[in-house]
């Protein structure tokens, strides 16, 4: 009897051993994992702090960098353009100009001629005047007045026309008044009779006509 019990008692020590052993060993591997775990979330988390760190520092750097600087050949290239624009632009501005003054100088030209030969017209006209009836029939006189009315053709088509006077309100930018009557058969300031022709060459007056002008 005494037998079975010491061995019933080694058989309970056992299980006792044992239960405390599994019972460590479940402790330890519960310790082991938690450390593992603890120890990848810790390096997990230095990592994104790292990034950031890392992300910070490119941004700071792009806020305060010195600007780049210019290439040498890009501001040349732009220095050559400018140039050239300004270059085109005072060329057409001289072409412009140089076309005005030959234009203002052809036309002081043209009025020069005219003036001279405006008394060439005025001997023609009072040449013609001068004729008698039957000598205006004659050949001679009919040349002449072909001639006369051919030089007034050409004028008329580079721009000389005749002033209108007879008839005419007086206006001091195109008459000149030599003479003035009271004539009711005229009306107040009209021009009443025409000494000489006056002339224009196309905007411009070359010679005023010289009126006697009535009221």
């Amino acid at each position: 009897m005494a037998e079975q019990d010491v061995k019933n008692q080694d058989v309970t020590m056992e299980e006792a051993e044992e239960t405390v052993a599994e019972t460590m060993e479940a402790q330890t591997e519960e310790t082991v994992d938690g450390g593992t775990e603890e120890t990848a979330d810790t390096a997990e988390t230095q990592e994104t702090e790292n990034e950031e760190a890392a992300e910070s520092s490119k941004e700071g750097k792009g806020l305060f960098k010195k600007k780049e600087k210019k290439d040498k050949r890009d501001e040349q290239i732009a220095e050559l353009n400018d140039r050239v624009l300004r270059q085109m632009a005072e060329f057409e501005n001289f072409r412009k100009r140089t076309e005005k003054e030959k234009a203002m100088m052809f036309e002081i030209g043209a009025k020069s001629i005219v003036e001279k030969l405006l008394p060439v017209i005025d001997n023609f006209e009072r040449g013609l005047a001068a004729l008698s009836e039957e000598e205006r029939n004659g050949a001679f006189a009919q040349g002449i007045e072909k001639i006369y009315k051919q030089l007034l053709t050409e004028l008329a088509e580079a721009g000389v026309t005749p002033i209108e006077a007879v008839g005419k309100e007086f206006n001091p930018d195109f008459h000149n008044a030599v003479m003035h009557i009271e004539d009711e058969n005229f009306g107040e300031n009209i021009v009443a009779e025409e000494f000489q022709k006056g002339y224009m060459y196309k905007d411009s007056v070359v010679r005023h006509s010289m009126v006697k002008v009535a009221n």
